[in-house]
């Protein structure tokens, strides 16, 4: 049964798990640096699309999948984390800010930031857990899917956007070369750090 008390659980968990430091918030903050917020507007709606599809497919099945093989899950969590690591090391000098006449760098097109979700474990763990926890039970399956799935970009979108307002705010400070080193680093470690918490 829908109530109020699950709707606040339901909006405080993917607010608490969209706002916290994870791979799509590290690389909003790194496009805004590097390209502004208007250029990473198709990033930004791409990653509700992509949890959308995740948390349907969860709850339309996947997650009994998972549970009868879970190995697949560890699989799925291993690839994710290694990419995380490879996003990392590339990190390093990719906050360059880009000349007009001379950008050959771009942002997430909306498509690949929704594309990106298959391979983000921080993800997976959102459609699981909001799957098996916040599913209300006693309602159509429609009825719950609709709950938990439209839920998700209403609360996601304003979530992001402060990580990719924050990057575009401190474009003018990336012309500074220890400045950038600092934040290329944070980003990476960031991310390094969200990989390792994820695999233990």
């Amino acid at each position: 049964m829908i109530t109020t008390e699950l709707t606040f659980a339901l909006v405080s968990f993917y607010f608490a798990m969209f706002i916290t430091p994870g791979p799509n918030n590290v690389m909003l903050l790194a496009s805004g640096v590097k390209y502004g917020f208007k250029k990473t507007i198709p990033h930004i709606l791409g990653i509700p699309l992509g949890h959308f599809v995740q948390i349907t497919a969860m709850a339309a099945g996947l997650g009994f999948i998972f549970q009868t093989y879970p190995y697949l899950h560890q699989i799925l969590k291993v690839l994710g984390c290694t990419y995380l690591f490879f996003l990392a090391y590339k990190m390093f000098g990719s906050l360059h800010i880009q000349e007009t006449k001379k950008e050959t760098g771009r942002p997430l097109r909306f498509y690949e930031a929704a594309l990106f979700q298959l391979l983000n474990p921080k993800a997976w763990i959102i459609a699981v857990t909001v799957a098996s926890v916040f599913f209300p039970k006693d309602e159509s399956f429609v009825t719950g899917l609709l709950f938990v799935a439209l839920i998700a970009p209403i609360v996601n979108i304003p979530s992001i956007s402060v990580w990719v307002l924050f990057g575009s705010s401190i474009r003018a400070f990336i012309s500074n070369p220890k400045i950038k080193k600092a934040i290329e680093i944070m980003l990476a470690l960031l991310l390094v750090g969200t990989g390792f918490m994820i695999l233990i």
